[in-house]
């Protein structure tokens, strides 16, 4: 988290690890569940520092099933579907399964993500990668980016 007064970051990396942060904090109790697509999306997670529930799409079972056993989890859930057509497509068709439900959607961090990638990249799985890279550019070490929820404002 930024302190009082700290200018917002403006690098892709830097907004990157700031809500990446904010996402890891999410995982604090495990009532919260991210749903990706595939399972390369879900180990590109767990290589960011996501311990908490992962629920797959694409299992061979259909869209509605899932949403039931989201509803059935009673937690917040996150949706974290690619950055393309099929994805955005997928995250309506969830969120209009959902949307008659009691349960706590958000699409925001995939509305953020979107923006800070700036079509840098299209697909979560990919995410690890992208962010090593802009690791290795800055010269700092991967590790910030999993403890970004313990970050405190910089001086």
């Amino acid at each position: 988290m930024r302190g009082v007064g700290a200018p917002e970051p403006s690098e892709p990396f830097e907004r990157f690890i700031e809500l990446w942060g904010r996402l890891l904090g999410e995982a604090d109790g495990g009532t919260t569940v991210l749903v990706v697509e595939g399972e390369r999306d879900r180990r590109a997670l767990r290589s960011l520092g996501w311990d908490g529930p992962i629920a797959l799409l694409h299992r061979g079972r259909p869209i509605s099933a899932t949403a039931s056993g989201l509803v059935a989890a009673r937690g917040k859930v996150i949706v974290l579907t690619d950055w393309d057509v099929e994805g955005g497509h997928l995250a309506r068709r969830l969120r209009d399964f959902l949307s008659a439900e009691h349960v706590e959607l958000d699409l925001d961090y995939r509305r953020r993500l979107a923006r800070i990638l700036r079509g840098e990249l299209t697909h979560v799985e990919g995410l690890f990668g992208w962010a090593r890279r802009q690791a290795e550019r800055r010269g700092e070490p991967l590790e910030r980016i999993t403890e970004a929820a313990d970050l405190g404002p910089t001086e």
